[in-house]
């Protein structure tokens, strides 16, 4: 990735407090690195893959659905699966994630984030986070499926599975290019994922069995082990991958570390994101385009859901976390964009995996949940961009929780 970070050597903005006992490194929102003359834009400073970002994700979506319908051969390769216990788990999927969420890992501080236990003002972000990610965005799901799909019960449950969960894996993607807290990212991702161990279960059996009155059956081992495969993975790599090179290889020189080794693999997130998308879209093809109607209608609450959502958290981080509120502190551009782009992202693979595993891979409960990421794709890539522009017009001050890398 080439997108600017901001770091604790860069010129704080006047007015920037940093709340009693916390760790925040301050630094003013990334210009993308305009030299001082100008004479270069901010686009053209941009990679060759983040300069077009948003063309490949729309290319990697058409591939992999045109791929899909007429290559029928593809479908059984794409569904390949792996056997971990009793779960069968997508091989390319896996593999597609691993290779987008490993370098964007290896940037975390992991060394450094048991001194954020003790910081009272993230212990109040992380608990607004919880009460945004696992109380506002399923009800408002539910909702949503609710009022757009009142006649189809099949439909609103494979929306209400994408509602409940909670993104672990593109969101640091999305955080990564928007310049948001990468540790904080990282920290919120993997709280969602033990929590999505513990709640996932009972959160669909209590949406689709109680109060959407159908029936459904997911065991705890289903979502255990897709969180431990899609996730685990790549995070155990990357901690690993970071204690051998940073401090072996390197000495514990950050510098090196940056130039010599997460310089060289950050384009592989972008390759992994692409790829991830173009099999997701491959083995939903025939589904995607067979009922075409459907996804319309699907759309269309999950559009309101992100927009909403995103926009309810960033009013309110801007709102709580302005400083006026005694003990809250000031959250500033960092904490507030990664909270909103946490919010406003699902777990697709794994709502599609206990769809297809529930109901079966043909399901409209399958396809409702396929359609999530050709949704939120699109437009959390279009709210990200709308993120850098507002922080750089506001001139906004950015809090970290920690300093990156």
């Amino acid at each position: 990735m080439t997108a600017h970070t901001p770091t604790s050597l860069e010129k704080t903005p006047e007015g920037c407090i940093t709340p009693a006992g916390s760790l925040a490194a301050q630094a003013p929102i990334p210009t993308g690195k305009v030299p001082p003359n100008g004479s270069l834009s901010a686009f053209k400073q941009l990679s060759f893959l983040d300069r077009f970002l948003a063309i490949w994700i729309f290319l990697a979506m058409a591939i992999g659905i045109i791929l899909g319908y007429f290559v029928p051969e593809m479908d059984p390769a794409l569904q390949t699966a792996g056997e971990f216990g009793a779960v069968e788990v997508s091989v390319p999927i896996a593999v597609g994630l691993l290779v987008m969420m490993y370098p964007i890992l290896c940037k975390v501080r992991y060394e450094s984030l048991g001194g954020l236990i003790k910081v009272r003002a993230l212990w109040i972000q992380v608990g607004f986070s919880v009460l945004v990610n696992w109380i506002l965005a399923p009800i408002v799901m539910v909702g949503l499926s609710w009022a757009f799909l009142p006649d189809r019960s099949d439909l609103r449950e494979g929306l209400i599975l994408v509602g409940i969960a909670r993104c672990i894996a593109m969101v640091l993607i999305w955080t990564d290019l928007a310049a948001g807290d990468s540790d904080y990212c990282a920290m919120l991702v993997a709280l969602n994922s033990v929590l999505q161990i513990i709640l996932f279960a009972p959160l669909a059996v209590f949406y689709i069995n109680v109060i959407s009155r159908s029936n459904i059956e997911i065991e705890y081992e289903t979502v255990a082990i897709s969180v431990a495969v899609f996730l685990g993975i790549p995070l155990a790599a990357a901690v690993i991958t970071r204690y051998l090179v940073l401090t072996l290889l390197f000495g514990g020189d950050l510098d090196k570390y940056k130039k010599y080794f997460i310089r060289w693999i950050a384009p592989f997130s972008l390759i992994g994101l692409l790829f991830t998308i173009l099999v997701l879209f491959a083995s939903q093809s025939r589904n995607i385009v067979g009922k075409i109607t459907d996804v319309l209608r699907v759309s269309a609450p999950l559009i309101v859901y992100f927009l909403f959502i995103f926009s309810t958290t960033l009013y309110a981080c801007r709102y709580f976390g302005s400083g006026t509120f005694k003990g809250l502190g000031e959250w500033g551009y960092s904490v507030t964009v990664t909270q909103s782009l946490t919010a406003a992202s699902n777990n697709f693979e794994l709502a599609i995996a206990v769809a297809v595993a529930c109901y079966g891979a043909g399901s409209p409960q399958a396809l409702a949940a396929t359609v999530g990421p050709l949704v939120e794709v699109p437009v959390l890539l279009g709210l990200v961009e709308v993120m850098k522009l507002t922080g750089k017009r506001w001139e906004w001050c950015d809090k970290r929780a920690l300093s990156p890398v």
